[in-house]
């Protein structure tokens, strides 16, 4: 496995589990691209994802926050 992930690694990693959830129709209704995701290592070996949530006139509304888990392959809340 590599030693850094990408958003993309991420995406094909955990889409067995979360099929939905880097979806063109999901990532639309949040305004989103895969491109806005940001992905930072933690020390505990997951990675922090997260992007930016917008609204029809691109105003910040919220934040998509979440980690992955290289052993599951899974996204995770906390």
């Amino acid at each position: 496995m590599k030693t850094r992930l990408t958003i993309y690694d991420i995406k094909e990693l955990s889409s067995k589990d979360s099929p939905y959830f880097f979806s063109r129709d999901t990532l639309k209704f949040f305004h989103q691209r895969m491109a806005d995701f940001h992905v930072k290592k933690q020390s505990d070996g997951r990675y922090y994802i997260y992007a930016n949530m917008r609204d029809n006139s691109g105003k910040i509304v919220g934040l998509t926050e979440r980690y992955f888990n290289p052993e599951t392959n899974k996204l995770e809340f906390e």
